[in-house]
């Protein structure tokens, strides 16, 4: 029998989404908010206006790219890219879980797309890159969220590409190194990676998105929340803080001192190696006990983010050692998504620290051992 850890996680958050707060986090920050005032106002505008350039300037995004803050999410922010954007040529799905799948059925069923060539695999693997066509439209996530695969980098996409890709990368931005000038249409949302609060989209067009939007119409009637243009123009101010709905100022407030945390410590190297290092620690766990294994098995397409594990347990076994970790207060929300092979899940983004996530390692041990214990 393996002896109950003495020592628990400072902070058991593991959560794929909301992620961890930072460390030190304290609410108190969030009094400079500029709360009963318009998000119209000078004050109001300026607060947005200044998360909008801090990501620009974090995320090393080329100058003549535009960062807009958008409603619902990376959701809303993915959806509006495609409802924009797609129409035009035929379109290139990749997928390899459940939200890319997702990408791909409101592609065929929503916007009823018919010229649409898939390209998927299973959770744990990366369909094949080199049949893609990128003279045609191209739709992709950058890290698998539900199945802890990401793309091994942008090699496969090529400069003088013919369409537009469009990326979902809201588990990779911040952890990953993304080649910008690959990518034509990005979203994610800053509860990931910075652990920001949900409800709030980031959507990142290049020169040559802008370009379609304003020389393209698609043939479907566009929701008020979708609209990025104005008869032929785009409309630039969303770029500079006017946002198309109602932002919340706290989550903003928030965010911006989640990026003024991310700057301290370095800045993007800082959180990628920050995310690197919780994988490596997961890794050596991995390498030394037989009962786990990670789910994507080829370490070069293995996520930093969303960490998923595969264990030697039935699913009823599963449930039993996620809740015994819960009630033990080792390990919040790390059984794998609902759609994905059963396992499980651990959040391993930059304001996770390695310490707590070894420490939940030993707990994982401990919580497995009575579980078998428990049903022999």
């Amino acid at each position: 029998m393996i002896p109950k850890p003495e020592k628990k996680p400072a902070r058991p958050f593991f959560s794929s989404g909301p992620c961890a707060k930072y460390p030190g986090y304290d609410t108190e920050i969030l009094k400079s908010a500029p709360l009963g005032r318009s998000h119209r106002s000078a004050i109001g505008k300026a607060r947005l206006k200044e998360a909008i350039d801090k990501t620009k300037t974090m995320l090393k995004l080329p100058d003549d790219y535009l960062l807009g803050i958008v409603p619902a999410s990376d959701t809303g922010a993915f959806e509006m890219a495609m409802w924009n954007l797609l129409g035009e040529r035929p379109v290139e799905v990749i997928y390899f879980e459940s939200f890319g799948k997702t990408w791909a059925d409101d592609i065929t069923k929503q916007l009823m797309l018919k010229d649409v060539n898939l390209h998927s695999a299973d959770y744990g693997q990366l369909p094949d890159l080199t049949k893609v066509n990128f003279d045609h439209d191209v739709v992709f996530t950058w890290n698998g969220t539900t199945s802890g695969v990401k793309l091994p980098g942008g090699d496969f996409i090529p400069s003088d590409r013919q369409g537009l890709t469009l990326c979902d990368a809201t588990s990779a931005v911040f952890a990953m190194d993304i080649p910008w000038q690959k990518i034509d249409a990005a979203t994610f949302s800053w509860q990931k990676v910075l652990g920001g609060e949900a409800a709030h989209g980031v959507l990142i067009l290049s020169p040559r998105a802008v370009q379609r939007i304003e020389s393209y119409s698609p043939s479907w009637p566009l929701p008020k929340i979708f609209r990025l243009k104005k008869g032929d123009k785009l409309m630039t101010e969303i770029f500079e803080g006017s946002t198309i709905n109602t932002p919340s100022m706290l989550c903003n407030e928030d965010y911006l001192y989640a990026l003024q945390w991310a700057e301290k410590i370095g800045g993007l190297e800082a959180l990628i190696a920050r995310s690197e290092k919780n994988l490596q620690v997961i890794e050596n766990f991995v390498r030394e006990h037989a009962w786990i294994d990670f789910l994507a098995a080829d370490p070069a397409i293995r996520s930093n983010t969303s960490v998923c594990l595969t264990v030697n347990l039935e699913a009823d076994q599963l449930k039993k050692m996620v809740k015994l970790l819960e009630a033990e207060e080792a390990a919040f929300d790390i059984a794998s998504y609902r759609d994905a092979p059963g396992g499980l899940r651990l959040w391993c983004g930059a304001t996770v620290e390695a310490e707590d996530l070894q420490t939940a390692l030993q707990w994982l041990e401990w919580a497995y051992g009575r579980v078998i214990e428990s049903d022999k």
